[in-house]
């Protein structure tokens, strides 16, 4: 039998302090994908255009490889006539008659960024027309899009016309009901149509299959933009002269891609954001600090939508329309002040949430070991557990459910998955078990009864387990850094490929083999900075929401990292800094890393191994002695970590897990921090690893 007798003092191991850690350590090692790069024929199309070298190279990397693709990027795609999508000049015309007739409209729309913003527009331009307009959105606990309860309401208010924006397209019962009460409809939306469209005078969606319009990713606000062009006869002139810092708001901030039309409304919004005369957007990057004369994508997706989002989630989404609206100073510096107490308010919320869920992890471990993560909670607020759904989907790299139980037994959910996973095809094949889904193949959200819960985790797991492969979750790298881009002046040239946003994202490069020369704490732990050494340079490398420890690096550790780029400066002296976005140690076989938690997970899973698959997982003596000796020089190390140093040793990540485990179950050790970091335990006398259930189940015999 294997036995150590391993004794600790407390105040030797330090453990009597609870650590916590926010950063978001990674349990499931993600699938690096790294692009590829033409350094010759970029430097045949730097003799024809004035793009730096790394531009160039980044471009060709993500299929920018012609003069004419470089030209269309840079130069912006001129919007199509906005008569070119289905059903516009029915709109248009129907739209006009009201107008003229006095009949009162109401712009229906909807509780997210897009929505408010599509609706602030549209009705912004129909008050300015001279129109009897109103408008009309409902709070988070009506649910999306048109209810019958508000349409009766609107009716009595004597309204004729409702214009739906970014909502309508499903709502094909409604629209009878608005029929029969003797008001007309007309539909803009941009998302996927059933195969029956509701009754209206026009319904307006690029994504109708009898629709000639050629850009078909537009957001809700880029078809009232549109809407708005047509009412004005077919001209953007004086609609995104006015309107275009409003819409470049709603664009980015519904994660469309940001290409094509999309770009164009995006870049053109964020120039005329420097000089806005929209009060609640001028106070609103007051209050968050936003500068209008740099502004980038990152700033409106991080910064500016949160706060407008956080009223439909905290308060009501007329608070974000009202200050989109407002004319008075006073006014938008009081709601933009309340956007930012509601923004907080939901930071708070998802931060418990999280801590919920990390204990529920450290509670019972297999909860990670599953396919889909699925994960309930009592009260849990259903206007964030789709943000912290898609965090849980990152840090572990899995697809992830999570489900809010309220006091009446119904559960509310928001799913987020990987790329090559249907969320919506997972939510179909349970369909008999839930009173409402819908989604795509990315994010979805679902409503069952909470006594359901267990068969829908079972059903699930079915619909997992009856595809060939599941999906890894990958991060992108746009090329390898190379000794020629790091200088300061081809970090800065990245900056013409602005907006950054879905479909153009941040340039992200891989670092292979850079020297840990340093190790800093920043802000009380909070943060890390590398010093490293690489390509005969010396780089300082920024790790956020990582302390040291939940790092797991060491001075003199060899690394390779997915990075960002850029330059900083102090004292007028320019550096460039990395930002780094996923790392581990150098010399790690990514394909035989992955597999090998597969089939740990598998086992764990109590799935059927074969047997020369187990004897491969089945560590002996040694292994647990080396796994057992890298933590203690450590105390406390992220599992990934601990994998990657045993991987180095010849010790695969199955092996590595399954001697976590046993130390788990023999006290030796405990698993913290949802799952993430490993830590020793003070014990004294013996420890038997041999008798841990998971070495039984392994098979393990001391020979």
């Amino acid at each position: 039998m294997l036995k150590y007798k391993v004794i600790f003092l407390y105040d030797k191991c330090k453990l009597t302090r609870k650590q916590k850690h926010k950063g978001e350590n990674h349990l499931m090692m993600k699938k690096w994908v790294i692009g590829k790069t033409d350094s010759e024929l970029a430097a045949q199309l730097a003799q024809k255009c004035d793009l730096s070298p790394l531009c160039l190279k980044i471009l060709i990397s993500r299929g920018l490889d012609t003069l004419d693709r470089l030209s269309d990027f840079f130069t912006g795609v001129r919007l199509e006539d906005p008569f070119d999508i289905k059903d516009m000049r029915a709109a248009a015309d129907t739209v006009n008659k009201a107008i003229e007739g006095s009949d009162r409209i109401c712009v229906y729309g909807d509780y997210d960024c897009d929505g408010v913003t599509a609706t602030a527009l549209l009705y912004s331009y129909l008050e300015c027309s001279g129109a009897d307009v109103m408008y009309y959105i409902p709070e988070r606990a009506e649910g999306y899009g048109l209810n019958a309860d508000a349409i009766r309401r609107l009716a009595d208010q004597g309204v004729k016309l409702i214009i739906t924006v970014d909502n309508g397209i499903s709502a094909v019962s409604e629209a009878e009901l608005i029929a029969e009460l003797g008001m007309e409809l007309v539909i803009t939306d941009h998302h996927r149509p059933p195969e029956v469209l509701p009754r209206a005078a026009a319904v307006v969606d690029p994504h109708r299959s009898d629709c000639a319009s050629l850009f078909k990713d537009l957001a809700g606000v880029g078809v009232a933009l549109k809407l708005c062009a047509a009412l004005d006869g077919g001209s953007y002139d004086a609609v995104l002269e006015q309107y275009a810092d409003i819409a470049a708001v709603g664009t980015i901030a519904d994660v469309v891609p940001l290409n094509g039309e999309n770009r164009t409304i995006a870049a053109l919004g964020l120039r005329l954001l420097k000089n806005t005369e929209n009060r609640g957007l001028i106070r609103l990057t007051e209050k968050t600090g936003v500068n209008p004369e740099t502004a980038t994508s990152t700033d409106l997706s991080f910064t500016l939508a949160p706060r407008i989002n956080a009223a439909g989630r905290f308060g009501s989404p007329i608070t974000a329309l009202n200050l989109l609206l407002t004319e008075d100073d006073y006014e938008a510096e009081n709601l933009a002040s309340e956007l930012c107490d509601l923004n907080s308010r939901r930071r708070s919320c998802e931060l418990q949430i999280a801590e919920d869920i990390r204990e529920k992890i450290d509670r019972d471990r297999k909860l990670l070991d599953q396919k889909v993560i699925i994960l309930d909670g009592a009260g849990w607020h259903a206007g964030v557990i789709g943000i912290v759904a898609a965090k849980i989907s990152e840090a572990y790299g899995k697809p992830c459910i999570l489900l809010s139980v309220d006091e009446s037994g119904e559960a509310r959910g928001s799913a987020r998955s990987v790329a090559g996973f249907s969320i919506f095809k997972c939510l179909f094949a349970c369909a008999d078990l839930l009173e409402h889904f819908g989604g795509h193949e990315r994010a979805g959200g679902l409503t069952l009864m909470a006594e359901n819960i267990g068969e829908f985790r079972k059903k699930v797991a079915e619909y997992a387990d009856s595809l060939e492969n599941m999906p890894f979750f990958e991060l992108h790298a746009d090329k390898l850094l190379t000794r020629e881009d790091l200088t300061v002046g081809q970090i800065e040239s990245l900056s013409v490929l602005e907006p950054f946003g879905e479909g153009n994202p941040v340039p992200v490069f891989a670092v292979i083999g850079a020297k840990v020369q340093n190790v800093i704490p920043l802000s009380q732990g909070k943060h890390t900075r590398l010093d490293v050494s690489y390509e005969s340079t010396v780089l300082k490398a920024l790790c956020f929401g990582r302390s040291p420890q939940s790092l797991g690096v060491c001075i003199g550790d060899t690394v390779d990292m997915l990075v960002t780029v850029g330059v900083s400066e102090y004292n007028g002296r320019k550096s460039i800094e990395l930002k780094i976005k996923d790392i581990r140690l150098s010399g790690i076989k990514q394909t035989q890393a992955l597999s090998a938690m597969r089939y740990y997970e598998s086992f764990s899973r109590g799935e059927r191994v074969a047997e020369n698959i187990s004897a491969l997982m089945r560590p002996v003596r040694s292994d647990m002695l080396s796994a057992y000796r890298a933590l203690n020089v450590h105390k406390s190390m992220p599992l990934e970590m601990l994998g990657c140093r045993m991987f180095l040793q010849g010790i695969n990540f199955a092996k590595t897990r399954i001697c976590a485990e046993a130390f788990c179950q023999t006290g030796l050790a405990k698993l913290c921090d949802g799952g993430r970091t490993l830590t020793l335990l003070p014990t004294a006398g013996k420890v038997c690893l041999g008798d841990a259930p998971i070495m039984k189940n392994i098979g393990y015999t001391d020979t």
